[in-house]
């Protein structure tokens, strides 16, 4: 029961979410996978680690298909690039059952998604596109009729 509530509160977020949010949305999954594949690796569950690496693996894979190269240019190129690299190192550490290649990748992922959670804050303290801020709203020059004067006398 906790898990299905766990999932519709999730779809709930993906639905709802801008491209920022579903950014940072992959990268909590990305991480969190990873992490369950060192714990997995720790203890051993062979399986449970493919499957967590998997999960990395697709997630960044999704997350290579969702750069826009026309309007990302060289940052959309080098994430490609950072991306394909992370995947390599998914790849070894299941092979080889290292620990070492899965701490790089969960490094690269977390200061990655710092970095876009930072961009969510940034978005998220700016007004939207159309709304007006009340502070940008310029001031009146002269009284308005029926309110009192707005200038200051001692």
């Amino acid at each position: 029961m906790w898990q299905n509530a766990q999932d519709v509160y999730l779809e709930s977020r993906v639905l709802s979410a801008d491209p920022t949010e579903l950014v940072c949305l992959l990268y909590q999954a990305a991480t969190a996978a990873v992490r369950n594949a060192r714990r997995q690796l720790a203890a051993g569950e062979i399986a449970a680690r493919a499957r967590s690496i998997s999960t990395a693996c697709e997630i960044l894979i999704e997350l290579t298909g969702s750069l826009d190269h026309a309007r990302g240019g060289e940052i959309s190129r080098r994430l490609a690039q950072l991306y394909d690299y992370m995947i390599r190192k998914l790849i070894e550490a299941n092979f080889q059952q290292r620990d070492a290649p899965l701490a790089e990748v969960l490094g690269l992922l977390s200061t990655l998604a710092e970095a876009w959670d930072g961009l969510k804050q940034q978005e998220a303290s700016q007004p939207a596109d159309g709304a007006e801020s009340p502070w940008a709203k310029p001031l009146p020059q002269e009284p308005v009729a029926g309110h009192p004067s707005q200038a200051w006398s001692l």
